[in-house]
């Protein structure tokens, strides 16, 4: 097992490849895992290049008959090269000798819905069974994998330079207390976007929001329009004439005045539309293009929008988390973060960590090449100390910190979480069913303590016993409401599992699920479970 841990722009792609033509070489197969179908195109062009033939590509994005002739080439050995989003760990190859993970820590690599798992734990896990080597790519390691490297579970690897004449960019923190905005965008974000323009650069504005505005407000009233099946607000998109609600995907038309009192709407806040209409206006001889979710829905848009950045045709790149992932721009020389903050204060113990990830991933598609790259990002808070050390000492560093603080307060990678979500139009029904949940696992919680205080004949031998039995104690924590309780006309809440040890959740899960799925519960009921959950939400 190999951790790659290569700043962004390093050449890590350039690795991947070599280690592949030596497992090819040998006869062998190898599966390349991406998190985003937005990253295949350029790096299947690449791989390509590269060999001869024998690539093929598994996403969802294909149709089926596409995915059955790619799943029939790799089971038959033509396909060498699998590269694919996390499905593509699946995928039947006889001859497999090498996986590699790019961008593992990408929370893309996990299923959330159905059948739930972790393309990146599984292909450890397939690795490990097929007795072949995986490598783990990324600029910015999941924690989990830098304590895994650390307790030297796995070998790391480091490329801690870009090649050639690149040079990390410089990154500078805009206080909004301190300078005027228009739209989103400081006044020195301005001047910055304007002088790169000039200098022929072409410029990244990140904002990790899509639509117009994250809400229509009344002024006189206080009326924000809300969703009628969520506990959230209504997302306003402009251009379509709609409120969307990016929780349940309900959609309603824009309302002309308050329902309330009668007075005008406006729109309060920015979404990736709005900072291109603003950059539209303040920018009208630069050709722009956007990139999130709604821009890419269409077939093809993606890599459209792509090709217009390589081709130099669009000088600015307004988007999304989609932006992060790996792309490589040479000619983008200024990356602008809008709202920072969004991640600082966030209630889930992760948030911080992939807040880092984010930016700094962001922030790395700039000066990719010769020409020396600038970061600007704007922050009501600048003197946080996640953004003091992310630009004074970069990623490692906060990992460091981030990792002893988890230590501290038991949260992975030094404790093991399994989230039991529950969710039904009866709430009273469904806080009942968790109760009762609850109980059970306490019950077998007390049968294991008493098992292991009776077992051993001497003093010595039940004294260790107790002592492994705390070590490996479970914890049943809630039952509590989700960060949005209701969506979609469903009520949810969920229980937290914990416990320091993998071999006694294993074991508590294997007992109590039975349990669990016997219980009567509410009409409409539905339950999951999800192992090391990415959000405890």
């Amino acid at each position: 097992m190999h951790l790659l841990y290569g700043v962004t722009g390093s050449g890590k792609t350039e690795v991947y490849l070599q280690v592949i033509a030596a497992a090819l070489a040998q006869g062998g197969q190898a599966l390349v895992l991406v998190p985003e179908i937005a990253l295949t195109p350029q790096l299947v062009d690449r791989f390509r290049r590269r060999f001869s033939g024998g690539v093929a590509v598994v996403h969802s994005g294909l149709t089926d008959s596409e995915r059955r002739d790619a799943w029939r080439a790799a089971h038959s050995g033509r396909a060498r090269i699998i590269i694919g989003t996390r499905s593509a760990v699946f995928t039947s190859m006889p001859k497999l000798a090498l996986i590699v993970v790019d961008e593992e820590h990408d929370a893309s690599y996990k299923q959330h819905e159905g059948f739930r798992y972790s393309a990146r734990d599984l292909s450890v896990m397939r690795a490990r069974g097929a007795g072949v080597p995986v490598i783990l790519g990324s600029a910015t390691p999941s924690l989990e994998t830098l304590e895994n490297a650390a307790g030297g579970r796995y070998a790391k690897h480091i490329l801690p330079q870009r090649p050639g004449a690149a040079q990390p960019p410089r990154m500078s923190l805009v206080d909004l207390r301190r300078h005027a905005a228009d739209q989103g965008l400081s006044t020195p974000a301005m001047q910055a976007i304007d002088q790169h323009l000039k200098a022929g650069g072409q410029v990244i504005v990140f904002l990790n929001r899509r639509g117009y505005a994250p809400s229509l407000f009344c002024n006189s009233c206080g009326w924000v329009a809300p969703c009628a099946h969520c506990d959230a607000r209504m997302t306003l998109h402009r251009r379509a004439l709609q409120l969307r609600c990016h929780h349940c995907g309900a959609q309603a038309p824009v309302p002309t005045i308050c329902a309330s009192c009668g007075q005008a709407l406006l729109p309060v806040g920015q979404g990736t539309e709005r900072v291109e209409e603003t950059l539209m206006r303040l920018f009208p001889d630069a050709p722009l293009a956007r990139l999130d979710r709604d821009t890419a829905s269409a077939r093809g848009a993606i890599q459209s929008v792509l090709e217009r950045v390589h081709s130099g045709d669009a000088r600015i790149l307004v988007g999304t988390q989609m932006l992060t992932k790996g792309h490589h721009f040479p000619e983008v020389t200024l990356v602008v973060i809008l709202d920072a903050d969004q991640g600082l204060f966030a209630s889930d113990f992760r948030a911080t960590e992939r807040l880092a990830q984010t930016i700094t991933q962001v922030a790395g598609r700039a000066g990719r090449e010769a020409r020396p790259g600038e970061v600007m990002i704007q922050t009501q808070f600048p003197e946080h100390p996640l953004l003091q050390r992310l630009i004074a000492e970069g990623y490692e560093s906060f990992a460091a910190s981030a990792l002893e603080e988890r230590r501290e307060a038991g949260w992975p990678p030094y404790s093991r979480l399994a989230l039991l979500r529950a969710e039904a139009k009866d709430s009273a029904g469904l806080d009942s069913y968790l109760r009762a949940a609850a109980a059970l696992g306490h019950v077998l919680n007390e049968s294991a303590a008493n098992d292991s205080s009776t077992k051993g004949s001497s003093t010595k031998e039940s004294s260790s016993k107790e002592s492994a039995a705390k070590e490996g104690a479970v914890k049943i924590l809630g039952p509590a409401a989700a960060l949005i309780a209701r969506r979609a006309d469903h009520f949810r809440a969920h229980l937290l599992i914990e416990t320091t040890a993998r071999s006694s959740l294993q074991r508590f899960l294997a007992r109590w699920l039975p349990q669990v799925e016997a219980l009567a519960g509410p009409k409409g009921l539905r339950w999951s479970i999800d192992v090391d959950p990415l959000e405890v939400d």
